[in-house]
């Protein structure tokens, strides 16, 4: 059983989804006040960053649920899901930020640049604190990587708003805003993208990323006493509970005698591939497709 630190994320993320809408609302207004379209996507992509935040505290929430009679599998997949859903939001925020960019363009407006440095060196600062706190979960976690991606677009943009700024300071050229729109707009696309791929690979029931097939069903036949494996099926109920069934050849033998083989496979799963969850059929080498019925076990030390 792999502890979960619930408590510590949750926590995590509620005191940076109130310090991001805090910093909304002030860069929203600095961006009304200094005539900044970049400062104003900002506190869009800023936006989206509570979303997901908040998304991501209700996936941590409903993950920590129990299987029940209905949830027979828990509630693993609602954080898959909150994550999948805001990177779609984040692909349609930066449709029209690319349109008011390209408005902006045709139409430049004068900016204080100095106060878009200003909020933007604070936006800075909120950033890498959010991603600090974030930081031992995001590898183990889609919908937390979801969160801490978010927060890394952010940063590279308030890096850009305040080089534009800067650029726009010494130059006077104010299409450097637009332009600067646009790459958080592509930033926004960037984050949003890989999180889209992962989450539907889960959700349609993919091998779980990062692993290998054949590598899992060879580590599989090279367990003492198993023949041959097939009908093998690897997939992931969340973003770090794997699952696996298969049928496996075995040598005829008492069911009970085929215990020490099923313990040897699923250790084998668990501390190589990190698969807790796992429904094995053993069959007998002298009748290929017959079951040894005491052998049909599930493993699960993730799930309990």
């Amino acid at each position: 059983m792999h502890p979960h630190h619930h408590g510590d994320k949750g926590t995590v993320l509620v005191w940076s989804l109130l310090l991001t809408v805090a910093f909304v609302a002030v860069e929203s207004l600095a961006g009304l006040f200094a005539g900044s379209l970049a400062l104003l996507a900002d506190a869009g992509h800023n936006f989206t960053d509570a979303l997901a935040l908040a998304l991501a505290w209700f996936g941590v929430y409903f993950s920590r649920k129990p299987p029940d009679e209905v949830k027979t599998f828990g509630y693993h997949r609602a954080g898959v899901l909150a994550a999948f859903v805001n990177a779609l939001v984040l692909i349609a925020l930066s449709g029209f930020i690319f349109w008011e960019s390209w408005q902006r363009w045709q139409s430049p407006k004068p900016v204080r640049e100095f106060m878009m440095i200003a909020v933007a060196a604070a936006g800075l600062f909120v950033n890498l604190l959010i991603m600090w706190g974030l930081r031992s979960e995001r590898s183990h976690d889609v919908n937390i990587r979801s969160a801490w991606l978010h927060m890394l677009g952010d940063a590279l943009g308030s890096i850009g708003i305040i080089g534009g700024a800067i650029a726009i300071a010494f130059t006077g050229y104010v299409r450097v805003d637009p332009l600067l729109s646009a790459f958080i707009a592509a930033l926004i696309v960037w984050t949003a993208w890989d999180v889209v791929k992962e989450t539907l690979n889960i959700l349609l029931e993919g091998l779980p990323r990062g692993m290998d097939f054949g590598d899992v069903a060879e580590a599989i036949r090279r367990v003492d006493g198993v023949l041959d494996v097939h009908d093998l099926h690897i997939w992931s109920l969340g973003s770090r509970t794997h699952a696996l069934s298969c049928h496996a050849l075995i040598e005829d033998m008492p069911p009970s005698a085929s215990e020490a083989i099923l313990q040897r496979m699923n250790d084998m799963l668990g501390e190589r591939f990190g698969i807790w969850h796992t429904t094995v059929q053993f069959e007998n080498s002298n009748c290929p497709g017959c079951p040894i019925p005491a052998a049909n076990h599930r493993h699960d030390r993730e799930l309990r």
